[in-house]
């Protein structure tokens, strides 16, 4: 079954490989960079059904060698030693041949929006969803992605009541699309002078970012709406109207940014996160009119559900859909998450594994 799996693999990566030069196609942009991404993604599946063909050969040569053989005892033992090692190699390649057969996802390797809002617990909520952005984003500077601010609006004691910010490079979303959800705060506020132990919480909004094919706007049902720039900045700071307002007429969607100085500048970013956000409603519909749809919480990042627990006396971070505790508290919230994203996508994809043995 495996072998049959791997063939008919490369018979499409030699499809692609044909296609692409095709003046047709190469004239279709979008088409071309489509087939590019897949046969990019085939290559490494490929080249790994080539290894396990190798593997199978060789443990077939081994069998037939001690089957037929009447050789001294040293030829003999070589011939099971390498029988052994075939047959290791045979169920690594296996694992990992499984793997890559699993669908990926077409959303993975989009850069996102993230929003975060301040919920319940006032002042301290807006200190947290501060701490989150400070978070994500030094976890993205460790990884050489770019980040650019869309829209803030400050809380109080710091922190933000909410703060909406684009995050590029590879596979982002990828890697980030299990952050979305409710996440929950227990720790001493600042301003608690009894040392009483406080809940607050903050939710995850982590959007792929629409490129302009994905969605069709059409700008004629949107009301641009341009005004002073608020809040802390330069000169030019209320006294030009470079931010930018969008009113989405038929969704009644608002998206503000007043992040740059030119007012083009934040239309254009406005627009990528009206994009991405009419982007997830189309998503969702689709999601929601598909009977193979993922049911777990992990798969369909679920942002009704409480996905995690930030706990500062116990120096311990809990995320609940997984059950995985990490007391590492201090290092996660200065970036340091990649344990608990690599479980959160290490189970996802056991549950797509289970599903497919399952079909």
């Amino acid at each position: 079954m495996l072998l049959e799996k791997i063939e008919i693999v490369e018979k499409r990566y030699d499809d692609i490989y044909q296609m692409i030069s095709n003046p047709d196609i190469i004239a279709d942009q979008k088409k071309y960079i489509q087939l590019n991404k897949e046969l990019k993604e085939l290559s490494k599946l490929v080249e790994t059904g080539k290894m396990y063909k190798n593997a199978v050969s060789q443990k077939l040569e081994a069998e037939e060698y001690l089957n037929s053989s009447d050789d001294d005892d040293d030829m003999i033992a070589m011939a099971k030693e390498e029988l052994d090692l075939s047959k290791q190699d045979i169920k690594n390649l296996e694992e990992e041949i499984k793997i890559l057969l699993i669908p990926k996802d077409p959303e993975d390797s989009k850069n996102v929006v993230v929003e975060i809002r301040a919920g319940t617990g006032g002042d301290e909520a807006s200190i947290f969803a501060g701490d989150l952005y400070r978070m994500y984003t030094k976890f993205a500077q460790d990884r050489k992605w770019k980040i650019s601010v869309v829209d803030t609006s400050e809380g109080n004691d710091g922190g933000f009541k909410e703060v909406i910010f684009e995050i590029s490079g590879q596979d982002v979303y990828g890697i980030l699309k299990y952050e979305s959800g409710v996440h929950r705060v227990q720790r001493v506020p600042q301003t608690e002078t009894q040392g009483r132990v406080h809940t607050s919480a903050a939710s995850v909004i982590v959007l792929p970012e629409a490129e302009e094919f994905d969605v069709e706007l059409n700008m004629q049902d949107v009301r641009i709406e341009r005004t002073t720039s608020t809040g802390p900045g330069g000169q030019s700071v209320n006294t030009t109207y470079s931010a930018i307002k969008l009113h989405h007429e038929p969704t009644g969607m608002i998206v503000s940014c007043q992040d740059q100085k030119s007012s083009h500048k934040n239309l254009e970013k406005a627009l990528k996160v009206l994009r991405s956000r009419l982007y997830e409603i189309e998503l969702a519909k689709k999601q929601a009119a598909d009977s193979e749809k993922r049911k777990s919480m992990v798969s369909s990042g679920d942002r009704s559900a409480k996905i995690r627990t930030y706990n500062y006396p116990q120096g311990r971070i809990t995320d609940h859909r997984i059950n995985l505790t990490l007391y590492k508290i201090d290092a996660m919230m200065d970036g340091d998450i990649s344990d608990l994203l690599n479980g959160l996508a290490a189970e996802h994809q056991a549950d797509l594994l289970a599903a497919m043995g399952d079909s």
